[in-house]
């Protein structure tokens, strides 16, 4: 199989061949509210992609020309071995992931357990698909995901967790992926590349995958809301290197917020607007970086030698989930979920298979 660490695990491949090959093989802060019908309207209008170029980025709110790369300290590994959560850590929530059953990534599935890493279970039932890119709706009452549906084409859909049924929210016939519901709930955010034009956008659309539009400028992958609901965080490589900006969701006020050497593209935002949490590095050696939210004071999270990846912040902003292999280096199959606290402090193993599971998402 594939490396997972060498190849996008929290990102969707970007080329014509990988698509092939993978068709064989809480938030306290107030929310806005509901997207008017005219933003909709906007958004449908510039569904023919707005191309994201530098120059529409020096009209917006280009990156400080002295934002350096800030000298970064990472904290210590534990020694003794890494321990399991306590009830004394106080993880709540539900964390959601894609787990690698098969060990084949053409049969991915998705997975659900509490954030302390009990009652683990899997939810998809389709062994012969792929399903990757979970996210928990704001109320915790159904997971989004992207599955694979025919060649070149992975759709949307929804599973309700009371009794396993499952909605289809995209028609597109495109690649669709990296779902997640605004904090209110009404709008669903996600990625959309077309392999034939080789284009990505960032998607809008009514929760029931009604009225999609991209968000104009915006041109990228795995993006992620604002706990306020009125900005999008995203990856791009519009301007070379990968780098993470964020927008309003009507294309305004379009940004750079990192300048950290190979970003992926996973990332998330704290509860409190405040911080970022991302991934950087070459394959094998990728670590987790928490910043400001404007890009400033990035700082790297995890010890060294995890190879660190796809973060997600716990609903109450103290805990961060992610994937590494700081058991099992080396190891293809030896990604496994961890959390650790926003200061680098108290790292936790919350699995141990002999398959990946990778690509968390916290929610309640």
């Amino acid at each position: 199989m594939l490396n997972p660490s060498r190849r996008t695990k929290n990102r969707f491949c970007r080329t014509a061949p990988i698509l092939l090959l993978l068709a064989a093989a809480g938030c306290n802060m107030p929310v806005a509210s509901t997207p008017t019908p005219d933003l909709f309207s906007t958004l449908q209008a510039s569904t023919p992609l707005t191309a994201f170029t530098p120059e529409l980025l020096e009209t917006q709110t280009p990156l400080p020309t002295d934002f350096a790369l800030p000298t970064l300290t990472p904290t210590a590994f534990p020694t003794g071995g890494i321990p399991s959560p306590s009830p004394a850590d106080g993880l709540t929530g539900h964390i959601v992931f894609t787990c690698q059953v098969f060990k084949v990534q053409a049969q991915n599935q998705i997975c659900i357990m509490n954030a302390d890493g009990s009652g683990y279970r899997r939810l998809t039932t389709d062994d012969t698909r792929q399903h990757f890119y979970p996210s928990l709706s704001p109320d915790g009452a159904s997971v989004l995901y992207s599955a694979f549906y025919e060649t070149n084409n992975f759709e949307i859909f929804e599973m309700r967790l009371s009794d396993g049924s499952v909605t289809r929210i995209t028609n597109s016939s495109v690649v669709e992926t990296a779902p997640e519901l605004s904090p209110d709930g009404t709008t669903i955010v996600y990625s959309r590349y077309n392999p034939n034009t080789e284009k990505y956008q960032i998607i809008l659309a009514e929760r029931n995958g009604a009225n999609p539009g991209n968000i104009p400028g915006a041109s990228g992958w795995d993006p992620t809301w604002s706990p306020d609901g009125r900005q999008v965080l995203f990856a791009s490589d519009a301007r070379g290197t990968t780098q993470l900006y964020a927008a309003r969701v009507d294309g305004r006020e379009l940004r750079t917020i990192t300048n950290l050497p190979a970003i992926r593209g996973r990332s998330d935002w704290s509860p409190d607007g405040n911080s970022i949490v991302t991934y950087s590095g070459p394959a094998w050696n990728r670590e987790l970086y928490i910043l400001n939210a404007d890009g400033s004071n990035a700082r790297q999270l995890t010890p060294g030698g995890g190879n660190s990846q796809g973060p997600s912040f716990s609903p109450d902003g103290k805990w961060v989930a992610f994937t590494a292999y700081f058991d099992n280096y080396g190891d293809d199959h030896g990604c496994e979920l961890y959390v650790i606290r926003v200061d680098g402090t108290d790292l936790r193993r919350l699995t141990n298979n002999d398959y990946c599971d990778y690509q968390p998402r916290w929610g309640p």
